[in-house]
């Protein structure tokens, strides 16, 4: 995200004349508990167009091509975005999951701006600087990271799993020899060529052997899955996609 923001502004400035800053602020990405805010993270980044006055109603936000919102509602097409999966935390019938999922939006636009999903740490955790100070009058001690949404339970869970993830971080030359040798090793056994893998064959064999590679270099050592798509002559929707089904 940060290599194609840069590249957009830089092209951007070029083609205006201007120079400086495009986006106010860097892009940020967090770990969050999916339980407790998944529901809350959508309703609040779907109302930014309202809260700064992009759209004066409810109506427009439906067709407001800028925010997810509207290819939730039906009325954009956004291929890439995923609104099945977000829909079925409104209902089991799509009909009903939008319905539910609108009143549900609508019902946020009067709490306004929200602390608790916005600020960092214990701030954002806790839902505020107040509830940060009651909590170091009573003396207590909640775990907190600034990249991580949650509980002080989910906090330390995450950065536990994290630290087991190091442990399998090599030097890049390294990190490239033991994905070639695991991608080298199944597809001798398999029987076909690493070249056909990744000339992106779909067929039935290189397909197996492809899921195969991609669960193994992630359990195994760790691998991301832009780094293995790469590998495997394949886009990293398509290892994404070849992890949920292994689950």
């Amino acid at each position: 995200m940060r290599r194609f923001l840069t590249g957009y502004a830089i092209s951007y400035n070029r083609r205006h004349r201007r120079c400086g800053h495009l986006f106010q602020n860097r892009y940020k990405s967090i770990i969050c508990d999916e339980d407790a805010y998944f529901k809350e993270l959508v309703r609040y980044i779907h109302l930014n167009p309202f809260r700064v006055k992009s759209v004066k109603t409810f109506a427009q936000l439906d067709r407001y091509r800028w925010c997810g919102h509207s290819v939730l509602m039906g009325k954009i097409e956004n291929e890439w975005q995923d609104c099945e999966y977000v829909l079925k935390w409104f209902g089991h019938k799509e009909n009903e999951a939008k319905k539910a999922y609108r009143n549900y939006v609508q019902n946020g636009i009067a709490d306004g701006r929200r602390p608790e999903l916005v600020g960092g740490g214990l701030v954002r955790s806790l839902g505020g600087w107040s509830a940060v100070k009651a909590m170091r009058r009573s003396a207590d001690r909640k775990m907190s990271d600034e990249r991580i949404l949650g509980s002080g339970e989910f906090v330390e869970r995450i950065i536990k799993e994290a630290e087991t993830q190091i442990k399998y971080q090599l030097p890049a030359k390294e990190h490239l020899r033991i994905i070639d040798e695991y991608i080298g090793k199944l597809c001798k056994n398999a029987g076909i060529s690493v070249e056909e893998l990744r000339s992106g064959s779909r067929r039935n064999e290189v397909s197996a052997v492809r899921a195969g590679i991609a669960i193994g270099l992630i359990k195994e050592h760790g691998v991301a899955l832009t780094e293995i798509a790469r590998r495997a002559g394949v886009s990293t929707s398509a290892i994404s996609k070849i992890m949920k089904r292994g689950k």
